[in-house]
């Protein structure tokens, strides 16, 4: 009598399948540039085998925003006003420290009508991954050029954009993120390093990931294309990330090798390649931004990694229990404290 014996399920170090950190079937057109960041999304999160329901996923309006609906279904999300995520992300991240914020937005919904709530939540430091799938166009109005379109890109309808761009990296450097890379959504290996990475980072972590819109912008004359970004892509450094719990020890090629520790004990390995790059720099980081550009090149890989300043939840000193579980004695201000005020008032 023969008895067929069913493989065990491989899991995660904290006992979950991949099927646990996946989401919805993507209504997205295929192709899509935003899918393959999803599926980075998935996998990074399963390899360090975070608890998907201590995420927080957080997404404002665009086909970007709707991506959040393919990953991670057992954590917690909101899909809120066209460039307001930022606000809602640091009111659920001050009122649970224990979330691990996570934001997917695009273009539009960072450097056009949420420009304003991107610079503020930079100059704050939030510790949350702020991930913007940047393809240059508006492709839930039918691809109209967004902000960070270049200067001369050609749409679909011959129409050339003859308005500069704003660089999200440039920004989040110049006020305040203490992470900052760009990648390519057709880049998988360098994709997964740089996201593990901002897993691990303690602050505001800004990923722009060139995501190539397959209906409307990827196309001659596009610069955000899958086959400009084949051409054009200059790596700064190769990646490799080496979660806290696993042996510090890997065979080191020739070449040199900087190691980045970050606060919870994880290092970014960067193996220098054709410059002596430091991403510990911040001037140096937006230089290189700059000469990229003069060379019509898309600058990718960590830019900028800060471990020592103070994230916003340090700056305003709150309690480690989440506020959002405080008793009232605690958070509400007694009757002596009341009076006190309304008596200055007088």
């Amino acid at each position: 009598m023969s008895t067929t014996v069913t493989p065990p399920k491989k899991v995660n170090r904290v006992g979950l399948e991949i099927l646990n950190y996946k989401g919805a079937k993507t209504t997205l057109c295929a192709g899509c540039g935003h899918n393959s960041i999803s599926e980075r999304i998935i996998e990074c999160f399963y390899e360090l085998g975070v608890d998907p329901w201590r995420v927080g996923k957080f997404s404002g309006i665009g086909c970007s925003s709707k991506s959040p609906a393919y990953f991670l279904n057992m954590s917690h999300g909101f899909n809120s006003v066209h460039g307001r995520m930022p606000s809602v992300a640091t009111g659920a991240v001050l009122a649970n420290r224990n979330i691990l914020g996570l934001g997917v937005t695009g273009d539009g919904d960072t450097a056009s009508i949420g420009i304003g709530q991107f610079m503020h939540l930079v100059r704050r430091n939030l510790p949350m991954i702020y991930i913007i799938e940047d393809n240059g166009v508006y492709g839930l109005t039918k691809g109209q050029f967004s902000a960070t379109a270049d200067l001369g890109s050609k749409l679909k309808t011959g129409v050339i954009n003859d308005l500069p761009p704003f660089d999200c990296c440039a920004l989040a450097l110049k006020w305040g993120a203490t992470f900052v890379a760009r990648s390519f959504s057709g880049d998988k290996r360098q994709l997964q390093t740089i996201l593990k990475t901002a897993i691990a980072h303690d602050g505001l972590s800004v990923i722009d990931v060139v995501s190539p819109c397959v209906t409307f912008n990827d196309h001659d004359g596009s610069t955000k294309s899958y086959s400009y970004m084949k051409e054009h892509e200059s790596m700064l450094h190769e990646l490799d990330f080496v979660p806290f719990y696993e042996d510090i020890a890997v065979e080191i090629p020739e070449g040199e090798v900087r190691d980045v520790e970050m606060h919870d004990g994880s290092h970014l390995r960067i193996r220098k390649l054709h410059r002596d790059y430091d991403p510990t720099n911040r001037l140096a980081a937006l230089a290189a931004i700059e000469e990229a550009e003069k060379q019509h090149e898309v600058l990718t890989g960590v830019l900028y990694v800060n471990t020592e300043k103070p994230n916003f939840l340090e700056l305003l000193h709150l309690a480690e229990e989440p506020l959002a579980t405080l008793p009232e004695s605690k958070v509400r201000p007694p009757q002596a404290a009341l009076d006190e005020i309304m008596e200055e008032l007088r």
